[in-house]
């Protein structure tokens, strides 16, 4: 049973395995609402959200206090091989290669964090992040090579999208985001959060994945914009 446990485990740490393809189908279509929960998350621990807003295109959420536990930035020009790289890290950590020697449950998403670089050819900069599950939040394990992250509250303007992320589209993926939000408040809010070095000013945007690589239907993936609203 716990072999096949860690066995689950790997194969939802090493989804990104999976890329290269470019079936990248939008979940939001015009006339269309964004799925509102990842089917996923009715299976393993995710972070809560309120959803403040939803048009077509994106979703607008708020996210209380969550705690990640972080790769250091890996320097590729693929964020596909970045996060390969990235996984295998993540996946020991939750087997137990700690300092508290401790087994941690599985959650969703993986996040990746993306600060792209200012040539088409060069390098950019990816840090991968595991939701630590609630339980393990008031202290979570430190790690070698890793270190934590504890996010304030804060708003995300969020994208979903189907099939396997892949470098060729996950670009088209995130300007669509934009587009779908120019001309709204929201674009002003997440604009300014970045002049004023707050929520969402260390990378350009994060992707967002929910499923094992077995999962070939009902596919969940998400772009995200985080950003803050003074109150």
């Amino acid at each position: 049973m716990a072999a096949g446990l860690s066995f689950f485990k790997l194969s939802f740490l090493l989804s990104l395995l999976s890329g290269g393809s470019d079936l990248l189908i939008p979940i939001s279509r015009p006339g269309s609402e964004v799925v509102k929960f990842p089917p996923s998350c009715n299976r393993i621990e995710c972070p809560s959200y309120e959803v403040i807003h939803a048009a077509n295109g994106y979703e607008i959420r708020r996210y209380d206090t969550t705690v990640w536990i972080s790769t250091e930035p890996i320097q590729d020009i693929s964020l596909v091989d970045a996060t390969r790289t990235a996984f295998f890290q993540l996946f020991a950590y939750i087997q137990g290669k700690n300092e508290y020697h401790e087994k941690i449950e599985m959650t969703a998403p993986v996040i990746t964090q993306v600060s792209p670089s200012d040539g088409p050819f060069c390098e950019s900069s990816f840090t991968v992040s595991f939701y630590v599950p609630k339980k393990n939040q008031p202290d979570p394990a430190p790690a070698e090579n890793l270190h934590i992250q504890k996010w304030s509250p804060r708003y995300v303007a969020v994208r979903q999208f189907s099939g396997f992320v892949s470098d060729s589209s996950i670009g088209q993926e995130a300007a669509a985001l934009e587009k779908s939000l120019e001309g709204t408040a929201w674009a002003n809010a997440i604009e300014k959060s970045k002049e004023d070095g707050g929520v969402g000013s260390d990378s350009a945007y994060t992707v967002a994945q929910y499923n094992s690589p077995f999962e070939f239907s009902g596919r969940v993936n998400e772009i995200w914009l985080p950003f803050q609203i003074d109150d």
